[in-house]
């Protein structure tokens, strides 16, 4: 792997009764393993920011999440705030019923909206796979790259979807060269991992990453 497996992790906790001891876990954790960030909703994202510094472990927070059926403004207006507190990448949901309605314009200038608002930090659109045929996800990952997006994602983890080697294997055959693959959902161990990064995933959104790390140490 070109990329340490420990830099390949978004340490996640988006749970609805999230509290402070819990991010400060998730930030210990994320320091004493060195992952690529920690995933939070963004009122955690000051508190994210203090537990971090000194280190180069990122923050990472949701827009429009989980459902992806804010206004525009309001996409843009979570961003905009959550620049502002310091985040450093931001995973944002799209409106998977106007992408289903085949609203293509609607869908390509929202993403866009949200990329011009974080003034060239990391974003990562979560298409939700779930919901899409594979027309769908094909459509989804061409309009994210023509939006600017950095990243393309599978899942919020918020629905019965899970990251599936198909769908990595289907959103990296998409998606142009300069926009990566981030798997979300569903990971839970080394052999989940492994499988997905073979097909082209450079970054996993996952709670096991200590147990994903400690199971690929020992098969070494």
């Amino acid at each position: 792997m070109s990329i340490k497996l420990n830099k390949m992790v978004d340490h996640t906790i988006l749970k609805t009764f999230a509290q402070e001891e819990h991010i400060e876990t998730l930030c210990a954790d994320a320091k004493k393993y060195d992952f690529a960030s920690v995933c939070i909703n963004p009122y955690n994202i000051p508190l994210a920011k203090k537990l971090l510094e000194g280190t180069d472990v990122k923050v990472c927070t949701v827009i429009g999440f989980p459902l992806g059926a804010n206004t525009t403004k309001i996409k843009v207006a979570e961003t905009e705030d959550a620049y502002e507190m310091g985040c450093d990448e931001f995973d944002m949901v799209i409106n998977v019923g106007a992408l289903k309605d085949g609203k293509y314009d609607y869908v390509r200038d929202e993403i866009k909206a949200v990329v011009e608002a974080a003034k060239g930090r990391t974003v990562k659109v979560i298409i939700e796979t779930f919901f899409l045929t594979d027309e769908e996800k094909v459509k989804a990952v061409e309009l994210s790259c023509e939006a600017g997006a950095h990243f393309v994602k599978t899942c919020t983890g918020f629905n019965e979807g899970i990251a599936t080697v198909h769908d990595i294997d289907l959103m990296r055959k998409t998606a142009t060269p300069e926009v990566k693959v981030k798997a979300s959902s569903g990971i839970k161990t080394y052999a989940d991992a492994k499988a997905l990064i073979e097909v082209g995933a450079e970054r996993l959104g996952t709670s096991s990453g200590a147990k994903i790390l400690a199971e690929a140490e020992e098969l070494k």
